[in-house]
């Protein structure tokens, strides 16, 4: 089975170098989403709001590829001031999912983001019909 490119206008738009995401194999590998618009403007509202955007752009791209925010299995997170921000994500992070069947995820620092994010969100869904 070979795989499949998902696209959504629904999302923010993926650069030239990467798709939004690809199904293989029954999975949705999402691309790393960060808090910004349509225009790639960082949303307001600092690393919760940046969150929030990042998580629906995700849930409109699992959308698209037929899966959602309930069967995501793993997700990455990339930080730019772990310190500062990480209980701030957490709080709209948590907000996304189940609190009884969160996925697996590893958080980390990193020195910096595009278009100056504070945070970036990947992750891999299964497909509920695959």
């Amino acid at each position: 089975m070979p795989k499949e490119v998902v696209y959504t206008l629904d999302a923010v738009p993926p650069l030239k170098t990467f798709s939004q995401a690809i199904i293989s194999k029954g999975f949705v590998y999402v691309s790393g989403n960060i808090g910004c618009t349509k225009d790639f403007q960082i949303v307001e509202g600092g690393v919760q709001g940046q969150t929030v955007a990042a998580l629906e752009s995700i849930r409109s791209i699992l959308h698209a590829a037929g899966s959602g925010l309930q069967h995501v299995v793993k997700a990455n997170v990339y930080l730019t001031n772990l310190t500062a921000d990480f209980s701030e994500m957490n709080r709209a992070y948590m907000a996304f999912f189940d609190e009884q069947a969160m996925p697996a995820r590893t958080c980390v620092g990193v020195a910096s983001l595009p278009l100056g994010a504070s945070v970036e969100i990947e992750c891999v869904a299964e497909l509920p019909d695959a």
